[in-house]
């Protein structure tokens, strides 16, 4: 049995047409099902249900054989124990500084300012800065990041912008890239070696399916 671990919405629905063009069809629906273990159409693949931020630590201890998470969130787990063959190109992103306009950021770097940056992207942030050599006190938030500039919590904010929509409806505009963000496949090294035969084919067909799409 090969077990892969997904998150709900954006990954889930992107990765379903190319578990589909390996074969692979889910059974329940995890926005609709309660269930947290989903069969498929191959009696031998079953998927997991986790929160994103989670999905590295499930592959990492060998709970899941394969999972899918994003760019965003293997950087701040680390990568420990994964091996990460593809990117999926599915689930595109930016990760991006942000401020309120109005805000000169780009001047008070210039100027030697102490800011500071409200995140859930803490790793990826402090590298950012501390590789500029920006002075920034680092906020950890879990959501809402858009509302800590708005009340004076922070100067700035570190996030994922896709569109762009919610930072334009709160004022705030994308004042630095930090890196383009996508989801990867990644897989638990021990199970890669145990499970070769079962899972080289789906790394394959994952392979196979993201060329075909371009």
């Amino acid at each position: 049995m090969i077990t892969l671990a997904l998150s709900k919405g954006r990954i889930f629905d992107e990765t379903a047409p190319l578990l589909e063009q390996a074969g692979i069809r889910a059974l329940e629906n995890p926005e609709t099902s309660r269930k947290l273990i989903i069969g498929t159409s191959d009696n031998e693949v079953r998927l997991i249900i986790v929160r994103a931020s989670d999905t590295p630590t499930y592959v990492q201890y060998g709970a899941a054989d394969l999972g899918i998470a994003g760019k965003d969130v293997l950087l701040e787990h680390g990568g420990e124990g994964l091996y990460q063959p593809l990117d999926l190109h599915i689930a595109a992103c930016r990760m991006m500084v942000a401020a309120p306009q109005g805000f000169d950021y780009a001047r008070a770097v210039q100027q030697g300012a102490r800011l500071r940056v409200a995140t859930k992207y803490v790793q990826t942030a402090r590298e950012h800065f501390g590789a500029k050599g920006v002075h920034v006190d680092l906020i950890r938030l879990y959501g809402s990041m858009e509302l800590a500039p708005l009340v004076g919590l922070a100067d700035a904010i570190v996030d994922l912008v896709s569109t762009g929509a919610t930072l334009r409806a709160n004022n705030l505009v994308a004042v630095e890239e930090i890196l383009p963000v996508s989801a990867r496949l990644i897989v638990n090294q021990a199970a890669l070696k145990l499970k070769r035969g079962a899972i080289q084919p789906l790394l394959d067909a994952f392979s196979k399916a993201v060329d075909s799409n371009g």
